[in-house]
């Protein structure tokens, strides 16, 4: 287990921006440099830097009102920044649309399926609005659905399904483009706890056999310490409290996996729920 945190010193943790990678580029799919965003009068993301890796999936905890779905809609390039700097692939997601298009895929907390279409047209939506061909989209339509357990799915419409159900046809929908990055929007939240944790663990097994980027936004620290391979803690606005590496070796060790759990519930001044 490896961590930074903000104004504290101790042998095994480093501040923030101590060490310096001159050549960023083949290593971080994702960087966001010294970003500023207000509304109006109102500080909502004050001077954020963040980095993630080709393959990793982070974590953005914090509390509501910590600015978690602001960082979100950068990166997605629903907003602009006021200063500083979003970069996915190289690029400003909120002027580079064209150059990103395809290569970014979003689910968010409520699965915003189309009620007239069955599971498989979902899933197959995206890909014919990015022009591939329909026989093409079909064939991966089904092949993610049963990527996300979902076999016998394929043609009941949203009704017929379960929230956990509906939840992994948006799963399906934002991985069957092939994106380099996956952003999810508090995905797990608004399911039971046992839902959440089977489709954390599904999802993170395909992400990871794909070698997929991921981004995820929550208010649960299970949801991070489940799947993520960094943590990054926000305290409102959107400043970063504490950032943390977990290993999969962490993951099964209880001991360890408590330290992490009370260095974040530390962080954010609460419990599972922040």
């Amino acid at each position: 287990m490896a961590c930074r945190v903000r104004g504290k010193a101790r042998p095994e943790v480093a501040r923030r921006g101590q060490s310096k990678v001159t050549n960023l580029q083949p290593t971080y799919l994702l960087e966001l440099e010294h970003v500023t965003k207000r509304f109006g009068e109102h500080l909502v993301v004050d001077d954020l830097s963040m980095q993630v890796a080709n393959g990793e999936i982070v974590a953005l905890l914090g509390r509501t009102g910590a600015g978690k779905s602001t960082v979100m809609s950068l990166l997605m390039g629903a907003i602009s920044c006021d200063s500083g700097s979003v970069r996915v692939a190289g690029f400003d997601p909120s002027r580079d649309h064209d150059t990103l298009r395809g290569k970014m895929a979003v689910s968010f907390q409520t699965d915003r399926l189309l009620p007239w279409r069955t599971a498989r047209e979902n899933v197959e939506l995206g890909m014919l609005i990015l022009k591939r061909p329909k026989k093409e989209a079909r064939a991966k339509a089904v092949e993610w659905l049963a990527r996300v357990k979902l076999v016998d799915a394929d043609d009941k419409y949203v009704h017929e399904l379960s929230g956990g159900m509906r939840q992994r046809v948006s799963l399906a929908r934002a991985l069957a483009v092939d994106p380099e990055l996956v952003l999810l929007d508090e995905s797990f939240s608004q399911l039971d706890h046992a839902t959440s944790k089977v489709l954390r663990r599904d999802f993170s097994q395909v992400v990871r056999e794909f070698r997929k980027t991921c981004v995820f936004v929550t208010h649960r620290i299970e949801d991070a310490m489940d799947i993520a391979d960094r943590v990054y803690v926000l305290v409102e606005p959107a400043k970063i409290c504490l950032e943390l590496k977990i290993t999969p070796e962490d993951r099964l060790d209880e001991s360890r996996k408590q330290v992490i759990y009370d260095q974040i519930a530390d962080a954010i001044g609460g419990n599972d729920e922040a």
